[in-house]
């Protein structure tokens, strides 16, 4: 029967031109290995034929299996992520450790048990760590903080922000980062030798030491695999350091903020952390590969008294070829780098893909206006006194669509917008979320629609009322000035498109309307009618701040000054524009108690009662970037900056205040009380959310459904089968 499979095995290399499997290696050892399996497989008959090619290093390998000089290799889970993403190379094969894991350990965070520390609490804590990118105690640990924004890595250099994180630690290896505190918590030897090196001389190393790091009390937490607690208490490690252990005394930290007992690893860690695999070419026969190592397996693997595939000691090294711990090869069934990495690890590796050598000397800022570009050479010249990296650098453009072009184009770099604009730029310019906008007392970085209206008892009204008034709007496709607004009318029943035509359904609604970027061709003029324009009656109507009546502000201008009956904004705008808030002409003399806000169920509130009379929860603005922009630099020179620039108390700058250039919300919104990563919403869906998705499904008609539906499907389908026949 084996004779039988390994010639048919033969003849389907022969008939896809497999003559042999080209294996790189990443050191002298690696390929002395090679060259002894090469030699033990072609004795064993084994197919197809192996060979051996050397190349630098591991992401040198992916390069060169990339390229067709190489067909396979053997990789970590970092670097199979790279590989993945950049080289689009493909896990095979993985390697399986045995005992209940298979092809994964898991890594944790420790603390004592009498610790009130949490995940969200680290940072200024005491750090223990296996050693400098190692998995379980640099990398992952590292890049989950990195990736959910607990830790801002500016210009990328991640080792000055762990440090500034952490108070001290001991992080083995990391005395070449010039970064005192990484060492200060490491003891050496004992004798005051190799302090803070990578290796057993120092005791604070590998899982052991950052564990008997936590037990002794210099740190407050130690990143290590699940197991290492139970490696080293209740008796099972006889050192003295470790002989009255217990290992109930011990906490694990869980991403959702709490504590668990240390048998719960399974549901509290950071992550699990993959298993190496091989990965090859996506075109590569998946199967032919697991059929010559399963075979090398079966003939060369435990219990082999010739080579050994799982053995590296007769090669002066370790781990080559594959991790000496491994007891079986499997083949991996969704061969996909997302799939195999999993998850948590995915985002790990990817917040430490922050890599100083990518990170661009200037980030130029989009701006829509005059006084946005003043404010924007104010920030650039406060950040650059702080010496603050990347530096700035504004351009102009003259609308937000315009400056989606140019990040698509990159032309610049990042423009913030609003939740309507986010999806036009995600969905048409492929552009995706770097960092977000929180505002007051809105812990999920959402904020309020709303329809504000005066108080005036004689001429009262509701949304039920709404039909024939005069409405003004922040901008055409803006989300709290007309997304919202339409998709609830729509929704209600009180607008009705014909088709896709819902600027038209708009202006039958509404007798005369302000609606910024509503000045196209085609469109109804009567959406323009209440519309401003500049001093010189020029750029009536357009989507910038040249019309009085464009943004939050602006469309509540068009109300107080009497040309609209409603305005459709934010919830705060009204107390930003009242009471004195805003030093503008306009708004001199204006209180908050002279409006109302229309509940869609048609009763009236008070302006604070949003929270129960809204149009609908939207997405805080967000900072737009390109996707092969590194998200992660971008939030950290924002984190940095607001440190410094957030508060309001630096007199050079203040990032959430246009006051001193006489408007409103320049580059953020000025009810900004942080800018916060954007975590696992890394697509502009993810950051909208399926709840405001769902919402611009009455506004944004999808024109190539409708048209679908608009048609006979069964000649449709007709006609494609006959057109596929004569192709055939």
């Amino acid at each position: 029967m084996k004779l039988c499979r390994r010639l048919l095995l033969f003849l389907l290399c022969l008939h896809m031109g497999i003559g042999e499997v080209r294996w790189c290696t990443t050191s002298e050892q690696e390929t002395k290995k090679c060259s002894a399996m090469k030699t033990a497989f072609a004795g064993a008959g084994i197919t197809p034929s192996l060979a051996c090619v050397q190349g630098s290093s591991a992401i040198d390998c992916a390069q060169m299996v990339s390229d067709h000089k190489a067909d396979a290799v053997t990789l970590d889970g970092g670097i199979i992520y790279q590989a993945g993403k950049d080289y689009s190379l493909k896990p095979v094969v993985g390697e399986s450790y045995g005992q209940e894991l298979g092809t994964s350990y898991y890594a944790v965070a420790l603390v004592r048990k009498d610790s009130t520390i949490t995940i969200n609490s680290l940072k200024g804590v005491k750090s223990c760590h296996t050693g400098m990118s190692r998995t379980a105690g640099w990398n992952v640990p590292v890049g989950y903080l990195i990736d959910s924004g607990r830790v801002s890595a500016m210009g990328c250099n991640i080792s000055k922000a762990v440090g500034e994180f952490f108070s001290k630690s001991c992080v083995p290896g990391a005395r070449g980062t010039n970064i005192t505190s990484l060492c200060e918590l490491c003891v050496g030897d004992g004798r005051g030798q190799s302090k803070c090196e990578l290796g057993p001389q120092e005791l604070y190393s590998d899982y052991g030491g950052a564990f008997r790091c936590l037990a002794e009390g210099a740190g407050d937490v130690a990143f290590v695999k699940h197991s290492t607690v139970f490696e080293n208490t209740d008796g099972q490690n006889s050192d003295i350091w470790a002989q009255d252990l217990q290992s109930r005394d011990f906490h694990l930290l869980c991403r959702d903020g709490s504590q668990a007992d240390v048998t719960e690893w399974r549901r509290c860690n950071l992550a699990r952390v993959p298993g190496h695999a091989v990965v090859a070419r996506p075109d590569a026969d998946t199967w032919t590969i697991f059929q010559l190592l399963n075979e090398g397996q079966q003939r060369f693997g435990a219990g082999s008294l010739d080579f050994k595939m799982f053995d590296s000691t007769a090669y002066g090294g370790s781990n080559l070829l594959f991790k000496d711990s491994t007891t079986e090869l499997i083949l991996i069934a969704d061969p996909t780098y997302e799939a195999w990495l999993g998850h948590e690890y995915l985002r790990a590796v990817r917040g430490l893909s922050c890599d100083p050598g990518r990170v661009p000397q200037n980030l130029r800022w989009c701006t829509l206006s005059t006084p946005e570009i003043w404010k924007c050479s104010d920030m650039a010249a406060a950040f650059l006194n702080q010496t603050l990296t990347p530096s700035i650098q504004c351009v102009s453009a003259d609308s937000t669509e315009a400056c989606m072009q140019m990040i698509q184009n990159k032309e610049v770099d990042a423009v913030t917008l609003d939740g309507g604009d986010v999806y036009k730029a995600g969905k048409v310019y492929g552009l995706v979320p770097a960092a977000g906008e929180r505002y007051a007392d809105e812990p999920n970085a959402n904020y309020y629609a709303v329809a504000v209206v005066k108080k005036i008892s004689s001429e009262a009204f509701t949304i039920n009322d709404l039909k024939g008034k005069k409405s003004c709007h922040t901008g055409y496709e803006r989300t709290a000035g007309w997304n919202i607004p339409v998709s609830v009318l729509i929704n209600k029943g009180f607008i009705t498109p014909r088709g896709c035509d819902t600027a038209t359904a708009v202006s039958e609604f509404f007798s005369k309307s302000c609606i910024p970027g509503a000045n196209q061709n085609g469109f109804p003029t009567n959406l323009c009618e209440l519309c401003k324009g500049d001093e010189k009656e020029k750029k009536k109507c357009v989507k910038g701040v040249e019309e009085p009546y464009f943004d939050y502000s602006g469309a509540f201008r068009c109300l107080v000054e009497g040309a609209g009956d409603v305005a459709f904004v934010k919830h705060s705008t009204v107390i930003e524009n009242t009471n004195g808030k805003n030093p503008a002409s306009w708004a001199a003399g204006v209180n908050s108690s002279e409006f109302q806000l229309l509940c869609p169920n048609g009763a009236r509130a008070e302006v604070d009662q949003y929270a129960a009379c809204n149009w609908a929860p939207v997405p805080a603005h967000a900072v737009m970037v390109h996707p092969d922009t590194n998200i992660f630099a971008v939030f950290g020179l924002l984190d940095k900056a607001q440190d410094i620039f957030g508060n309001g108390n630096n007199e050079a700058f203040n990032m959430f205040s246009s006051s001193k250039y006489h408007e409103k919300d320049l580059l953020f919104k000025d009810s900004t009380i942080k800018i916060i990563p954007v975590e696992e919403k890394t697509t502009y869906l993810e950051w909208l959310g399926k709840e405001y998705i769902e919402t611009l499904k009455g506004v944004h008609c999808p024109s190539v459904a409708v048209a679908v539906s608009s048609l006979n499907i069964v000649p449709l389908l007709l006609s494609s089968i006959l057109l596929l026949s004569l192709h055939m």
